[in-house]
This record gives C-alpha cells, sequence and structure tokens, in this order.
C-alpha cells in the first residue's frame, strides 16, 4: 500500500511537469485557428513588404538571445522603466505591429489563451515560408516573460571572432552548426547600414566589384542600407553562402564564418546544397525556439504585447 502510494504521489509531481513542455499542436483544443490567425496577418503584411522575414527573424534571435522565448523584447519602455526595445541593437528590431495585429484578433477569438512568444515564434515561422525558405512545423506552449530590462541585452554585433561568436551560441545550447546555419540564413534576407561595415570596406581581399558597388551607395547621406545577400535578397536559400565562399561577405561575422576553419566546411556545404540548407535550417529555427522557454504556469500570458498584465 506504501509502495502504491508512493507511486501515485511521483505520478502526481511528474505528470504536471511533462504538461507544461512545449508540443505540437498546444492550442489544438483552446484556440483551434490559433496559428492560421497568425498566419493570415503574417501573409496581408508580406504581400505589401517582403523585408518582414527579416524583421522578424531578427526580432525572434535577438528575444530569444535575451532570458530566452520569453517576449520579453516586446515590453515599451516607460518613464523610469525602461526595457530591452530600445536598448542597443534592439532599438532598430522593426515589425511589432504585425505582433500586435495577430495578437488583438487572437484576444477576441481567444481572449488570454496565445502567448505572445508563441506568436513571434509562429510568424516568423510562416514569414520564412513566403519567401521561399522551408516550411516547418514550431511546438509551442511558450509562455510570456514578466522581466524586460536593458541591462540583460548583450548580443553579438557584427564584427564578432568567429570563436566568440560559437561561445555566445554554446552558451544558448546551440552548436557550431546551428551558428553558421542561423546567422547565414538570417542574413540571407537581411540588411545593414553602411556606419556598421566600414571595416569590410577596407579589407583588401573583398571582391572589388562588390566593393567598389558598396562605396558607391555608402557616399549617399543619411547612413544608407544595403542587402548582405546581393543575389536575392528576398528569398531564404543558400545564394549567401557562394557569396561569402567568393569574398563576397558584406559583414564581417559573414565572411569570417567562410575563413574559419572551425566553419568554412559547414559553409561550404551549404552553398553547394540549397536542400542542406534549407533542413538545417529549420531544424536551427525549431531548436532556437526552445532557449529558456516558460512553461505551465511560470509567467504569463500577456493582453496586450507591449505592456505587462499588472500593469508594470
Amino acid at each position: 500500500m506504501r509502495s502504491i502510494t508512493a507511486l501515485f504521489f511521483l505520478f502526481c509531481f511528474l505528470v504536471p511537469s511533462a504538461l507544461a513542455q512545449l508540443r505540437f499542436g498546444f492550442y489544438g483544443r483552446s484556440c483551434p485557428r490559433a496559428e492560421s490567425i497568425v498566419a493570415n496577418v503574417v501573409a496581408n503584411r508580406f504581400r505589401r513588404d517582403r523585408s518582414i522575414t527579416a524583421a522578424l527573424l531578427r526580432m525572434q534571435f535577438h528575444d530569444c538571445f535575451v532570458r530566452g522565448c520569453d517576449a520579453s523584447l516586446l515590453i515599451d519602455p516607460r518613464p523610469g522603466r525602461p526595457s530591452e526595445k530600445s536598448t542597443g541593437p534592439n532599438a532598430s528590431v522593426r515589425g511589432y505591429e504585425i505582433i500586435d495585429e495577430a495578437k488583438r484578433q487572437l484576444e477576441a477569438a481567444c481572449p488570454r489563451t496565445v502567448s505572445c512568444a508563441d506568436i513571434v515564434t509562429l510568424a516568423t515561422r510562416d514569414s520564412v515560408a513566403l519567401a521561399g525558405g522551408p516550411r516547418f512545423s514550431v511546438p509551442t506552449g511558450r509562455r510570456d516573460g514578466l522581466r524586460s530590462s536593458p541591462n540583460d541585452v548583450n548580443l553579438p554585433g557584427p564584427t564578432i571572432p568567429v570563436s566568440a561568436s560559437i561561445q555566445a551560441f554554446a552558451a544558448k545550447g546551440m552548436n557550431t552548426n546551428d551558428m553558421v546555419t542561423l546567422i547565414g540564413g538570417g542574413h540571407s534576407v537581411g540588411s545593414i547600414h553602411c556606419s556598421l561595415f566600414q571595416d569590410r570596406l577596407n579589407d583588401p581581399a573583398m571582391d572589388r566589384t562588390l566593393n567598389a558597388r558598396l562605396r558607391n551607395t555608402c557616399r549617399s547621406p543619411n547612413d544608407p542600407s544595403v542587402f548582405l545577400d546581393q543575389r536575392t535578397p528576398f528569398i531564404v536559400d543558400n545564394a549567401i553562402y557562394g557569396e561569402i565562399r567568393r569574398q563576397r561577405g558584406v559583414m564581417r561575422i559573414d565572411q569570417n564564418m567562410g575563413l574559419d576553419r572551425s566553419t568554412r566546411r559547414i559553409v561550404s556545404s551549404f552553398a553547394q546544397s540549397n536542400a542542406l540548407f534549407r533542413k538545417r535550417f529549420a531544424e536551427a529555427m525549431v531548436k532556437m525556439g526552445r532557449i529558456g522557454v516558460l512553461t505551465g504556469r511560470s509567467g504569463e500570458i500577456r493582453r496586450n504585447c507591449r505592456v505587462f498584465n499588472n500593469g508594470r
């Protein structure tokens, strides 16, 4: 009898933990239209602006790499209460209105059910597919964080050495292959302001034709921006890896991945096979989406993605 009682209590402790994990189809019963609502919002915006894929990829990366995928990046700063949003590299993150619109529709359909963290993950996944990237499923069940502080923001910059980038990803439970996949894949549809890659313009190894074109663009006032992938800037594909192999990487970290012995073979393999890149990119996106997630009764389900429920 004692053994049965012990097993019963053990079961009681283990089951909530198991149920608290992310899972595919998490909203199947509580909000059956959740994923389709997000997909429609993203598709409507994509038809007008194909650059949203780059914006959402950057948003998810910047959120997940600070305290995990908990939508802490979405919190608006208030007088006396700064947040992650306007700090350092986050100041140029955009696309928040897409998350706002999806949340508005989800609150109308299923109040207090779908987290902002899951909306970011689903919206990014859908935008990748619309941009010609892989279609993949993502587990859901994330909850929203209760903290957003500029002191937590420590994101890798455009000139970070490959070794330091590997360490930054390893600290989040991701390996070198994940790093090369996510950086290259994210930059396949991204752009960068001239002020952030001046070091590359002074690199004599850079392809001369590209260097001349970039210098001409960067002479314009107001710090213009250029595409990181010069061949297919609106398609999530492997083209950027081929550009890197030809010394046509615009950002320092991109080019260094093609030169460093710890990453150049991965770059080469992706340059040769878009199918391999698509497979690895989907896997890495799902893996990134699991970083530091809150589940079960942790955190909250925000009613408004820009503010905590208690109004803080």
